[in-house]
């Protein structure tokens, strides 16, 4: 599945692109300090806060589902027509249908 790209100047792609490059074909190591520890903190970055525990919630969740086989058997196919893995066709297929249910009217009710 494609994902629709923002309307971004043909300019401002063609940069990131020889940037990417740039880094593709120099050595970076340099740029590591290796005796110094890296946390998300220390790049900025935050995770939010889980409402019960007040603690950081990761940003994804270990998740066991079922599946009726004759329905992975369909999934799994269409997944490789889109050159996706099947779990990531499975999280796509998930977050499109909510994204569609709650445009259309439909409420969490949080307890």
């Amino acid at each position: 599945m494609k994902k629709k790209r923002e309307n971004v100047p043909q300019k401002t792609r063609d940069a990131e692109k020889r940037e990417i490059r740039v880094y593709d074909s120099h050595n970076t190591t340099s740029f590591i300090e290796r005796k110094k520890r890296m946390t998300l903190a220390s790049l900025g970055i935050e995770l939010p806060l889980n409402e019960l525990s007040c603690q950081p919630e990761t940003p994804t969740k270990v998740l066991s589902l079922r599946l009726p086989t004759t329905l992975l058997n369909k999934i799994k196919p269409y997944a490789g027509q889109h050159d996706v893995p099947y779990s990531a066709m499975i999280k796509m297929i998930l977050a499109e249908g909510i994204e569609s249910k709650i445009r259309n009217g439909w409420r969490v009710n949080r307890q």
